[in-house]
C-alpha cells in the first residue's frame, strides 16, 4: 500500500472512532408513551400537540476534530474526497443534533436531505411533483381505501420465524438478531446486526418482503459489508450524506424483487407532501389528520406524523426532511443501474453492496477496488446474485422508454388494431 492510502485508512480510523457514538435516528426518535398518551386523547376528542424533551448536546470539541481531520484530505484524491465530505456530513449532524426541539433542526435537516421542492436530477420535476404522481396513480387503482385488516394477517412471531429462516441462507457469516418490542413506534426497525419488530401487530406479506429486501438485504448488508473493510470502516457507518442513495437502493430493491405495491409508493409519497405542510406551517395534528384522511389508521398516521416531526417542534413551520429522500433517491439509483447496464458496468453496480456510499462514491472509488484498498462485498442481496435477471429487467427499462403512450393511442394498439 502506497503511503498516501496508508495515511488515508488511518485518517479514516479515526474519523470512525470520532462519530461512532453520533447517533442521528435513534437521538430523535420518540417514546411510545407519547404515541399511547396522543392516540389516547384523540379517541376522546380531545387532541392536543405532544411535547417531546431531547437530550442536549454539545459536539463543539469533536466538530474541531472533524474539521482538522479533513484539512489533513486532499479533496482532489478520490479517497481524500470522499474523507472530507463524510466529515463534514458528520460536522452538520452534530449541529442538527445540538438543535433539537428548536426550528434550526430544519436548515441543517434540508442541508443533509434535501426539501420537498427540490428538483430530481435528469428532470424538469421536483419530488413535490412526483409524490403527486404516485398518490394519483394509488387513487387509479384504490381510491381512498385502505387495506382489508385481513391483509395484515401475520403476527410478530411468525414474521420473525420466517426472517431468520430466511437471513440465515444469505448471511452465512453472521447472526442478525430479530426481536419483538413491546415499546416499538415504529412498525419495524433494523440496525447493522439487529431488526426490531413492533409487538401485537399484523403485518402483510408485503412487508415480510419489504422487511427483507428493504431493511435486511441493504441497510443491514451494507452495514456488515462497509464493516468489513480494513482500510476504509466508516463504509459500515450511516453518514448522512449517503442516506439518498442508502434509501433509494433499499427502495429499488423492493422494486426489482416485485415487494413493493401502490400503497407503499402512496405511503413514501404522502411523507413528502406532510413535510411541505409542516414547513409551511401545519401542525403536527394537522398532518396527522391529512394522513387520517389518506386511508391510514390512527397508529400509522401517528407514527407516519412523528417521523416528519422528529426532533421538530410539533407547532408546525420546521421539520425533519429525511423522508424526502426516497423517491429522488430511488429515481436515480435506477437511472444509475440502467446506464451501468447500457454502459456494460454491471460490477460497478454490485460494488454499491460494498459498504454504505454514494453512487458518485462508487464511480470515483472504482479504481481502488481493483486495486485491493477496497474490498468487493462479502454479501450481495439475491436479486444482484442473478445478474440475468436484473439484466433482463433493466433492459427492458430501457427499451420501454421509448415507447410514447399517445403514439400507442393514435396507432390503435389499445383497440386492437
Amino acid at each position: 500500500m502506497d503511503v498516501e492510502l496508508a495515511r488515508y485508512a488511518e485518517l479514516d480510523a479515526r474519523l470512525v472512532a470520532l462519530v461512532k457514538d453520533i447517533k442521528v435516528l435513534s437521538t430523535l426518535s420518540w417514546p411510545k408513551r407519547v404515541q399511547d398518551a396522543f392516540l389516547d386523547a384523540w379517541r376522546r376528542g380531545q387532541p392536543y400537540l405532544p411535547e417531546i424533551k431531547y437530550k442536549r448536546f454539545d459536539f463543539a470539541e469533536r466538530r474541531r476534530e472533524l474539521s482538522t481531520l479533513a484539512q489533513r484530505c486532499d479533496p482532489h484524491h478520490p479517497v481524500g474526497d470522499y474523507l472530507q465530505r463524510t466529515a463534514h456530513s458528520w460536522q452538520i449532524a452534530t449541529m442538527l443534533l445540538e438543535n433539537l426541539g428548536t426550528t434550526r433542526i430544519t436548515e441543517y435537516s434540508v442541508h443533509l436531505y434535501g426539501r420537498p421542492g427540490d428538483r430530481i436530477a435528469g428532470t424538469e420535476v421536483n419530488n413535490l411533483a412526483a409524490a403527486e404522481h404516485f398518490i394519483g396513480a394509488a387513487s387509479d387503482v384504490m381510491g381512498n381505501e385502505a387495506l382489508d385488516e385481513a391483509d395484515y394477517c401475520l403476527s410478530a412471531e411468525t414474521i420473525a420465524d420466517e426472517l431468520r429462516h430466511r437471513l440465515a441462507q444469505v448471511f452465512t457469516d453472521h447472526t442478525i438478531r430479530i426481536e419483538i418490542d413491546p415499546d416499538l413506534v415504529a412498525k419495524a426497525a433494523a440496525g447493522p446486526t439487529r431488526i426490531r419488530l413492533r409487538a401485537s401487530t399484523g403485518f402483510s406479506e408485503y412487508d415480510l418482503s419489504q422487511l427483507l429486501e428493504h431493511e435486511a438485504f441493504v441497510h443491514s448488508l451494507t452495514s456488515l459489508n462497509g464493516r468489513a473493510q480494513q482500510n476504509l470502516g466508516s463504509l459500515g457507518l450511516n453518514s448522512p450524506r449517503i442516506t439518498a442513495t442508502q434509501e433509494g437502493l433499499a427502495v429499488f430493491s423492493e422494486l426489482v424483487t416485485g415487494s413493493i405495491d401502490i400503497t407503499r409508493m402512496k405511503r413514501i409519497s404522502l411523507r413528502i407532501l406532510a413535510i411541505d405542510m409542516a414547513l409551511r406551517g401545519a401542525n403536527f395534528i394537522e398532518v396527522f389528520k391529512f394522513f387520517l384522511g389518506h386511508g391510514q389508521n390512527d397508529v400509522d398516521s401517528f407514527t407516519s406524523a412523528m417521523r416528519v416531526f422528529r426532533g421538530a417542534p410539533t407547532c408546525g413551520s420546521a421539520a425533519f426532511t429525511k423522508d424526502t429522500v426516497y423517491l429522488h433517491g430511488l429515481l436515480a439509483v435506477h437511472t444509475f443501474f440502467r446506464w451501468a447496464l447500457k454502459g456494460g458496468k454491471l460490477e460497478l453496480a454490485r460494488h454499491l453492496f460494498a459498504g454504505k456510499m454514494t453512487l458518485e462514491d462508487v464511480v470515483e472509488l472504482e479504481p481502488f477496488v481493483q486495486q485491493g484498498y477496497i474490498q468487493p462485498p462479502r454479501y450481495l442481496p439475491p436479486w444482484m446474485r442473478r445478474s440475468n435477471g436484473l439484466a433482463g429487467y433493466l433492459s427492458f427499462s430501457l427499451f420501454v422508454n421509448r415507447i410514447r403512450l399517445d403514439q400507442v393511442e393514435r396507432d390503435g394498439v389499445l383497440a386492437g388494431r
